[in-house]
């Protein structure tokens, strides 16, 4: 399965950063980080968060993505934004946090392929 983690030109002028995954199931394995042009604020997207809404998988994915990004170095805090976002400061690398988020989706990506 192709896969790529690469930095890419941001769209939105009060985005400094932005890092994706690219994979063949985006539905179920993208996910982005972008970095605001003010301060440590950085937003990670998850895509397979808008679709799984499943209990007990939709709530285990969601420990696991904020526990892997809290474990990431330079991370100070970490919190849910919206459905598929989660807020983090500090001053992480891009490229770890969408590493991070996406090894916590892939742990599990059989059961959410499932789901969708």
């Amino acid at each position: 399965m192709s896969e790529d983690i690469q930095q890419v030109q941001p769209l939105d002028p009060g985005i400094a950063e932005e890092w994706v995954r690219k994979t063949e199931e985006p539905n179920l394995r993208a996910v982005s980080a972008s970095r605001s042009r003010e301060g440590d604020l950085w937003s990670i997207s998850v895509w397979a968060m808008e679709f799984i809404r499943t209990d007990p998988l939709e709530p285990e994915l969601r420990r696991r993505i904020a526990n892997a990004l809290s474990g990431v170095n330079g991370v100070t805090s970490v919190e849910e934004e919206d459905r598929e976002v989660w807020a983090v400061t500090g001053t992480p690398t891009g490229k770890a946090l969408v590493e991070a988020a996406a090894q916590a989706v892939d742990a599990l990506a059989d059961q959410l392929r499932d789901t969708l």
